[in-house]
């Protein structure tokens, strides 16, 4: 078969399924069925038979609703690769800019070494490791720190994290990191933001795919960024900047939650790529101490 014909019946079959992305979805499938890179098919002249029995396995799986990283086993945030599969959340292209607020203004500072919480619950370990490919690729060095609990994303964490020099550590991100409270430059997080009742609402290869843990936080989906918000307030030094991804409907609610603490100034909405309010940064004021009554 030659690839621009498997390439369309496979398209077709993805469109008539409803997928967002048929095109894009096809071809990573069939690179992946013929152990190639997407942008190695220009190359292709055949499609073996071996290969087009495993594509059209592909396509009946993901058209049932399986993310197609999960049939890849990879997925690739900014400029890293990354092992993924079932029980870890899959990173999404939004998470991308809260790197990239992280970058700048670290790249703003006089630092000689910032000390960064590169994830308060990390899942696939995809923003630690972005930070610090990129921070050492600036001559930046770094000390980088991630935490995650399921057993099952932990263990894709570890393997995407190994020889990166990220400390990971096995855990509660509402207890991480006891022994190391005002030391961190910047902490960042993408925790669960979607409230429970939205589940209905969530496409087939969402809902049932990532893990319920990695996505919902209760009904106003803020729970998760309250414990965030109160672990972060025990690690940032006076100074340190907290970085939250967070749903757009939550770009007022949350940084009221931020100034309710009394522990954070300078809260500030930053947009994604499509112009919607994504990320919230947030700074740690001084802790005032309380004068003794005379």
């Amino acid at each position: 078969m030659r690839p621009n014909v498997a390439l369309t019946q496979g398209i077709t079959r993805l469109s008539q399924a409803g997928l967002p992305s048929p095109e894009a979805d096809a071809r990573t499938l069939l690179a992946h069925a013929l152990d190639v890179a997407p942008v190695s098919l220009a190359f292709i002249t055949d499609v073996p038979d071996a290969a087009a029995t495993l594509f059209d396995q592909l396509l009946q799986l993901r058209a049932a609703g399986h993310p197609v990283q999960h049939l890849t086993g990879i997925a690739y945030f900014r400029g890293v690769t990354l092992q993924v599969g079932p029980g870890v959340f899959i990173p999404r292209p939004e998470t991308e800019g809260l790197v990239q607020v992280a970058l700048d203004w670290i790249a703003a500072q006089t630092w000689d070494r910032p000390v960064v919480c590169g994830d308060l619950g990390t899942g696939s370990g995809a923003i630690p490791k972005a930070l610090v490919s990129e921070l050492a690729a600036a001559d930046t060095p770094a000390q980088v720190y991630a935490v995650e609990l399921s057993e099952a994303a932990y263990s894709y964490a570890a393997a995407n994290l190994a020889g990166s020099g990220v400390t990971l550590q096995h855990g509660d991100f509402a207890t991480a990191f006891p022994d190391q409270n005002a030391t961190f430059d910047v902490v960042l997080s993408n925790p669960p933001y979607i409230p429970t009742g939205s589940r209905g609402s969530l496409p087939l290869d969402v809902a049932g795919r990532d893990p319920d843990l990695a996505l919902f936080a209760g009904v106003d989906g803020l729970d998760a960024l309250a414990v965030v918000a109160n672990t972060a307030t025990r690690l940032l030094r006076p100074g340190g900047l907290l970085l939250l991804e967070h749903d757009e409907t939550q770009a007022e609610t949350l940084p009221e939650l931020l100034r309710a603490t009394g522990a954070f100034g300078d809260i500030e909405n930053h947009p994604d790529l499509t112009g919607r309010p994504r990320y919230v940064s947030a700074r740690r004021q001084p802790v005032v101490e309380e004068q003794p009554v005379r």
